[in-house]
């Protein structure tokens, strides 16, 4: 099947597979030959390694949890597929699928409860003197009948070929998919590449506007301060792991067909072969720009102020090989699919400069990746 093209192998994704795209190319694993689960993520980047070695499929695939701190209840959970399928990129123009009218949709938290808890979020960054601390809020969508990721995933791939398109079966059996723009870390030999994002402006269709709001962004003085948290955590982080790191001293401007981005791309060369990047996405996640920082305080923040438990939002999927090569996303802009429900999340990074209005229309402009893939409207 590999002689058939990105869209052909989107076309053959159904629930239970794992699907990951992107500009270069898209995986599509189906079956599980083995099924690894556990709570520790480097453990698990052990145990995923000793799989691999004796494996007649070379690659293991999944997600990890947001939380995976001391005491997590959420395991990371992989799985070596019995078939994989690896081709170019999603090119083709695909046929937009139509999903069914939604009977409610419900925010979690209200818009006003965001609100409240982003002013709380900024009192408690500078009475805990914490730099930042990311808060999402979550839509719940019921249908009458079965939701279909599927479509779901077809639609992200079409609309958004730039970015990360996913889907993966999590062990409750239900499925998170989303499109995020984020690579948390990929390894190809030594070299390594992390693109962190952080900083946001919402997509306008009138291009003066849009033009304008993505200028805005570049001269933000409190979207470049929540960048550098982001930017300054994830080098500390690999450096250790890394003989050199090269590390623009500017963001640059990335956009999504819904969002503006502040984006680096910091690229290094390990010293040790034998770290594989499921192990270096362990030792990065979470970063900043969906927790916080510092880590642990942040986290605590998160757990006070957010009304659910992120579950699979805001955790890292992708995939990693017998080599130790691999990709890794970070699981955003994205919704935990059940059987006729589902729950979307979005997320903002909170520093004592924002401003609760800003941050809510942040949240709201996150969310069209998923809405426009659902053929929705943000309710009101």
């Amino acid at each position: 099947m590999n002689s058939f093209t990105g869209s052909q192998v989107a076309g053959a994704y159904t629930r239970g597979d794992f699907f990951f795209a992107n500009a270069k190319h898209t995986i599509l694993g189906q079956g599980v030959s083995e099924a690894l689960t556990e709570l520790d993520p480097v453990r698990l980047a052990e145990s995923v390694t000793k799989a691999l070695a004796g494996s007649a499929v070379p690659v293991a695939v999944g997600v990890l949890p947001f939380d995976t701190s001391p005491g997590t209840r959420t395991p990371g959970h992989l799985i070596i597929p019995r078939i994989l399928h690896r081709t170019g990129p999603v090119l083709e123009a695909m046929p937009r699928e139509v999903l069914a009218a939604p009977l409610s949709t419900r925010s979690v938290p209200s818009p006003e409860r965001h609100l409240l808890a982003v002013a709380d979020a900024v009192a408690a960054l500078a009475d805990r003197r914490m730099r930042k601390v990311v808060l999402a809020r979550a839509l719940d969508v019921d249908f009458a009948d079965a939701v279909r990721p599927e479509q779901i995933v077809r639609n992200l791939a079409k609309d958004n070929p730039r970015d990360y398109t996913y889907a993966a079966a999590l062990p409750d059996s239900r499925t998170i998919v989303g499109a995020t723009p984020e690579l948390l870390l990929a390894r190809r030999g030594l070299q390594v590449i992390s693109h962190p994002h952080a900083g946001t402006m919402p997509r306008s269709a009138d291009p003066v506007a849009d033009r304008a709001n993505g200028e805005a962004l570049l001269r933000s003085k409190k979207d470049h301060i929540e960048h550098a948290a982001v930017t300054e955590a994830l080098v500390e982080t690999l450096r250790p792991f890394c003989r050199s790191l090269d590390v623009p001293d500017e963001p640059d401007l990335v956009s999504t067909p819904a969002v503006w981005h502040l984006g680096t791309t910091i690229t290094g060369e390990l010293i040790d072969r034998d770290i594989t990047a499921l192990r270096l996405a362990a030792a990065l996640h979470p970063t900043p720009a969906i927790c916080g920082t510092p880590t642990d305080e942040a986290r605590a923040l998160v757990s006070e102020l957010e009304p659910f438990d992120r579950g699979y939002y805001a955790g890292a999927v992708g995939w990693v090989d017998a080599d130790g090569d691999g990709e890794w996303a970070v699981a955003i802009r994205c919704a935990e699919v059940a059987d006729t429900s589902m729950r979307l999340y979005a997320g903002g990074g909170i520093v004592p400069e924002s401003d609760p209005q800003a941050e809510l229309d942040e949240t709201s402009a996150k969310f069209q990746t998923l809405l426009r893939a659902m053929g929705l409207d943000l309710p009101r």
